[in-house]
């Protein structure tokens, strides 16, 4: 059974992605997320924040990303493209989220979304995101799974 904090990722990256593909705008987005059998059983403020979040730091979560990819952002795959945006910006602005947490949060939804091995790669490039923008709680170590529960609770 997925928490509310899985829905709403899951429904933030499909709205990044319908982004990164026509460009609609935030509340479009939303006003469409919001028709969605499931989004009452997301985070909807959470879904929201991250999905605003991205779209308005999408060039400064592409420069962040850019320097652990091995190709052009735009050669990425529409999916770990919007998974990778998502996951740069919740690593940045949502500390209150262990990083292992978002790490594993993104390999889950690459595996239900994405390509064959993709969930492989963006876990590379969000472990070596995660050492820069996070040292200190990286340098600590993986996170106990009682602890992953009390920090992703429904």
């Amino acid at each position: 059974m997925k928490n509310s904090r899985r829905r709403a990722r899951e429904f933030a990256l499909q709205a990044i992605y319908q982004w990164l593909l026509n460009e609609s705008a935030a509340d479009t987005l939303l006003a469409q997320l919001r028709e969605q059998k499931e989004f009452p059983k997301a985070d909807q403020p959470l879904a929201e924040a991250l999905l605003r979040g991205v779209l308005g730091n999408a060039d400064a979560l592409r420069q962040l990303l850019t320097p652990y990819l091995d190709r052009e952002i735009r050669g990425l795959s529409p999916v770990e493209h919007a998974l990778l945006l998502l996951s740069a910006f919740e690593l940045r602005d949502h500390a209150q989220t262990p990083y292992r947490v978002v790490i594993n949060e993104a390999i889950e939804l690459a595996k239900s979304f994405g390509g064959t091995d993709g969930h492989k790669y963006v876990n590379g490039v969000l472990d070596k995101l995660a050492t820069e923008l996070r040292p200190g709680e990286v340098k600590k170590g993986p996170i106990s799974p009682q602890r992953h529960r009390d920090t992703e609770k429904s």
